[in-house]
């Protein structure tokens, strides 16, 4: 998904049913503040049409020092909002309504209304959380297991880790974790990197 490699925003858990969708969502603001401020400008621009101003600096034009600081308040603008899960979900929203009518033939209004969101403030309720979005299917009645869904992020955790399984023939080997998902990364403990703070095969167990 382009909005994902623009937005400091990470996908933990996902679920796409008939006529709505679900995602757990991490905001990653260490990662929008080592932004360049020419990376903001190239990710936002590469969504939205920038300024004049803006498109001069990318240009390698020469600035004022007026224009400087404008520059420089629309990339901390932008910076800002590469961490806004509203405008994630907006832009997710518009291309998903433009490609839907464009197969449809259809215009005018697509979503009902405005997406609902909540905050998950620990471990418990984050894991919570990830377990009802990927089982999501399965209450409604569209897939027996997790394995059979159709769009989870379960499943495509689950496959990557099996085929990686299934090709070094171990079973000691190191599950291999989708680019495109916040990864697990283990128990918490000292020098833990960013993701998850558990073991996939713990969460993929619990899920089952």
């Amino acid at each position: 998904m382009a909005m994902q490699s623009v937005f400091c925003i990470d996908i933990c858990a996902s679920a796409i049913m008939n006529n709505h969708y679900h995602v757990v969502l991490h905001v990653n603001v260490s990662e929008a503040d080592a932004l360049t401020d020419l990376e903001v400008l190239e990710g936002w621009c590469g969504l939205f049409k920038g300024s004049v101003l803006t498109k001069k600096y990318r240009q390698g034009g020469a600035l004022t020092q007026a224009e400087s600081k404008g520059v420089c308040d629309r990339v901390q603008e932008w910076r800002e909002r590469l961490t806004y899960t509203s405008w994630f979900i907006r832009c997710c929203n518009e291309w998903l309504a433009r490609e839907s009518n464009k197969e449809d033939l259809f215009t005018g209004r697509f979503w009902e209304g405005r997406f609902k969101s909540l905050a998950l403030l620990d471990e418990k309720a984050l894991t919570a959380c990830m377990a009802y979005v990927d089982l999501n299917p399965l209450r409604a009645k569209m897939a027996k297991t997790p394995e059979s869904s159709g769009y989870t992020s379960v499943k495509t955790r689950d496959i990557k880790a099996k085929g990686l399984k299934k090709e070094l023939k171990n079973p000691n080997y190191r599950r291999s974790q989708p680019i495109n998902l916040f990864p697990f990364v283990g128990n918490p403990r000292e020098n833990m990197p960013v993701g998850l703070p558990f073991k996939l095969e713990d969460y993929l167990e619990l899920v089952d």
